[in-house]
């Protein structure tokens, strides 16, 4: 319908679920608003809430205490270039304990590994117009 989706947000979701009880812990949408439904004109006097994206499978790093997860798509950044972002959550709660920006979205499954003592995370990213490739992090050491 004038190029936004038919179906109420969030369009793709991370969702917690006790295994023990069948119960969800919680739930939060998995990216950002695509810029053609956060830009829309029929849309431009509301607010609009992180809204998930559409995609296919995303894999996620799970930790003892997080939930790593990127963005499958790009978007445009408060500095006005296009990326995707990079975020830790709480594993319990689902609340967001830090972020940051990647040139494009997420296309493999992030892993991490220790080498002299220092923690590094690395993912595959890429995309229309982005050539593949791996994006690491150093963690910040003690």
């Amino acid at each position: 319908m004038q190029g936004l989706p038919l179906l109420k947000p969030p369009y793709g979701s991370i969702v917690a679920i006790n295994m023990d009880k069948g119960e969800i812990l919680w739930k939060i949408a998995n990216a950002e608003t695509p810029d053609n439904v956060r830009n829309h004109p029929a849309l431009k006097d509301l607010n609009i809430p992180r809204t998930g994206r559409q995609s296919n499978t995303i894999g996620m790093l799970v930790t003892k205490t997080l939930m790593i997860a990127g963005e499958p798509g790009t978007f445009t950044l408060p500095d006005g270039r296009q990326g995707a972002m990079l975020r830790a959550y709480d594993k319990i709660t689902g609340r967001e304990l830090g972020a940051v920006s990647m040139p494009a979205g997420q296309t493999g499954t992030p892993m991490t590994y220790m080498l002299s003592g220092k923690q590094y995370l690395v993912l595959a990213i890429g995309g229309p117009g982005y050539p593949g490739e791996f994006l690491a992090f150093a963690l910040p050491g003690k």
